[in-house]
């Protein structure tokens, strides 16, 4: 197994000003106020986070891997793999842009192996030489120098954790990579429990890994916060029965995408730093603690 080559990026920063405009769409106010609203008076017990898109960069971590990948399978098998494999991992070469609907988005990293041995079927392998062309050419990511976050993780984790509030998370990547992050942002005596793809429980959209974390907690779904940058991040919620599902827009899905199924949408999680203290407080005084209500609507 190979582990892709990178160049150490900038961590990305995200503005999480409101503004109406990056949002696509035309917003009453009171509204916004109104979908602000059900993220304050919301009491998590727990919030159960994804992890790409969410927690840190997709496109860092995944954008240029299937150009990569092509290549080298392009250099095993002397094929032009590079545009078939695009468009089976639903990943716009020309604006360098994973696509919402697509395999890349929300697929565990075992299928998506499965898939590109089908990709080089299709260009004329048979199946034994096919798996031993992608044996020789497969590669992950640096889980590691790859993982860009859009916040302090462990700030934002200790917060949460200091309040009582328990903290999950439910990926489509393998537990191997998470588990290397997780140990380089120095979070895990902030984490509950995880679910991820190789774990044996059936993948979002399906509501199984919601259930297994909130049934590890000993919590039922409606007392926990669901955060997530996909459509199948908040199928699983909704499906789950999520007490609040809050949608991300540092991902791969825009407002067009997430809008039907969230509860609130927000820039990032940098906007949950201080949900610990809204409920300490009174309303007038969320503003004055760095959590403006114009962040969310």
């Amino acid at each position: 197994m190979i582990i892709l080559p990178v160049v150490i990026l900038e961590q990305k920063k995200i503005d999480v000003r409101y503004n109406p405009a990056r949002f696509g769409m035309n917003v009453n106010f009171g509204e916004k106020r109104q979908y602000m609203d059900k993220l304050n008076k919301f009491k998590a017990k727990a919030i159960i986070f994804d992890k790409d898109g969410t927690l840190i960069d997709f496109d860092a971590m995944w954008g240029g891997w299937v150009v990569f990948l092509a290549d080298q399978l392009h250099m095993a098998s002397g094929l032009a793999v590079r545009k078939p494999l695009c468009m089976a991992m639903g990943y716009d070469e020309a604006h360098n842009k994973v696509l919402a609907d697509g395999k890349l988005a929300a697929t565990p990293m075992g299928q998506l192996r499965l898939l590109t041995v089908e990709v080089m079927q299709s260009l004329g392998l048979n199946l034994e030489i096919a798996e031993r062309v992608v044996d020789q050419a497969w590669c992950i990511p640096d889980p590691v120098i790859l993982a860009k976050p859009f916040t302090d993780t462990r700030a934002l984790f200790s917060r949460l954790h200091n309040a009582g509030i328990k903290i999950g998370i439910a990926t489509t990547d393998d537990r191997a990579p998470i588990q290397a992050m997780i140990e380089a942002f120095d979070i895990e005596e902030y984490l509950s429990t995880m679910v991820c793809a190789d774990d044996g429980i059936k993948a979002k959209p399906a509501p199984d890994m919601v259930l297994t974390i909130c049934q590890r907690m000993g919590l039922e779904p409606s007392e926990v916060m669901v955060v997530g940058d996909t459509i199948a991040d908040l199928k699983m919620a909704r499906t789950a029965g999520a007490g609040l599902v809050v949608g991300v827009l540092s991902g791969v899905s825009s407002t067009k995408d997430l809008v039907a199924l969230a509860d609130v949408l927000i820039e990032s999680v940098d906007v949950l730093k201080n949900y610990p203290l809204i409920h300490e407080t009174s309303p007038s005084e969320h503003t004055f603690m760095g959590f403006n209500p114009d962040i969310a609507f």
